[in-house]
């Protein structure tokens, strides 16, 4: 049976209290961040967790400016014309994450569907950026689909990033309204796709729950995955950016959280994170350790 769409939801229920953004490694890398002019996903998406995350001194840096082309149902990133690309950009990450002492970064971007390439190059930048000026540093890629493109993907995992992480975000049937201009079966496709370009580089992604699916199409997708041989997968909550975004249907509770969790482990996934306040890049370098270096 499907869920019914609710346009005002009950009040958020007491799991979804996320810690308020404040403290002194906040307001620090607060203002690292905005004075390199570097964009994060934690702000422009609006991010539950950035008081906890930057609190720990951990942030997912967006490259390729912070105006996405597509007009997602979910997503507060804007949306319009995109300005020119910033070449100087992955020097500026480098620093940033020497700055912050990083031993795990995260990068993702917006989508730039006017580049020929959907903006692979300055993914391969400035995994070498950081490579170059913090050696130790593993690096984590949430990269957009590129509109299908082999070649944007090959020159992304050219790059060799540690984990490459695409999400699919939501149930197929739900595509055309949540995630405007994507295809469920092209994301899969790329999963697929980088596993086989370099078998050995652990592969991820993660979808929203509570915004209209069943829990049998939820299942579906974590045995597309499988299929698509995805290491890592994360499932959080869909909460409303604005009322301009897709209403949430309904909170799924933790207990709920804990059975797709249970689910996807006997399923194969080497690490599985799901909870109401789970997001892509949420303990992002402990699901990779976990996963892939024991005692890491």
């Amino acid at each position: 049976m499907l869920v019914t769409i609710q346009e005002k939801p009950a009040p958020r229920p007491r799991w979804l209290r996320a810690p308020a953004p404040v403290g002194e490694n906040y307001r620090e890398l607060k203002e690292l961040v905005g004075g390199l002019r570097l964009h994060t996903v934690c702000e422009s998406a609006a991010c539950p967790n950035i008081g906890e995350c930057w609190n720990h001194r951990t942030a997912t840096f967006m490259i390729l400016g912070n105006v996405c082309t597509r007009r997602c149902g979910f997503c507060a990133v804007q949306s319009g014309k995109p300005g020119a690309v910033d070449y100087d950009e992955p020097r500026r990450v480098a620093e940033a994450v020497a700055a912050l002492g990083l031993r795990y970064a995260v990068v993702t971007s917006v989508n730039r569907d006017e580049l020929p390439d959907g903006g692979a190059e300055l993914f391969a930048r400035t995994i070498q950026a950081i490579r170059d000026r913090s050696p130790g540093c593993r690096v984590e890629v949430l990269i957009p689909d590129f509109q299908g493109s082999r070649e944007a993907l090959e020159t992304v995992m050219g790059g060799r990033p540690d984990v490459l992480n695409h999400n699919v975000e939501t149930v197929p049937r739900l595509y055309r309204r949540v995630r405007s201009g994507a295809r469920y079966e092209r994301s899969l496709e790329l999963l697929a796709r980088a596993k086989q370009m370099a078998p050995e580089t652990p592969t991820k992604s993660g979808l929203m729950v509570g915004i209209g699916e069943t829990s049998s199409e939820v299942l579906g997708v974590l045995r597309d995955l499988r299929r698509s041989r995805v290491d890592i997968v994360t499932i959080g909550q869909y909460l409303r950016p604005s009322p301009e975004h897709l209403p949430v249907a309904r909170y799924v509770t933790p207990e709920e959280f804990a059975e797709y969790a249970a689910a996807a482990r006997a399923m194969g996934f080497a690490h599985v994170e799901s909870g109401p306040l789970v997001r892509s890049s949420y303990h992002a370098r402990e699901a990779e350790a976990a996963a892939f270096r024991p005692g890491g």
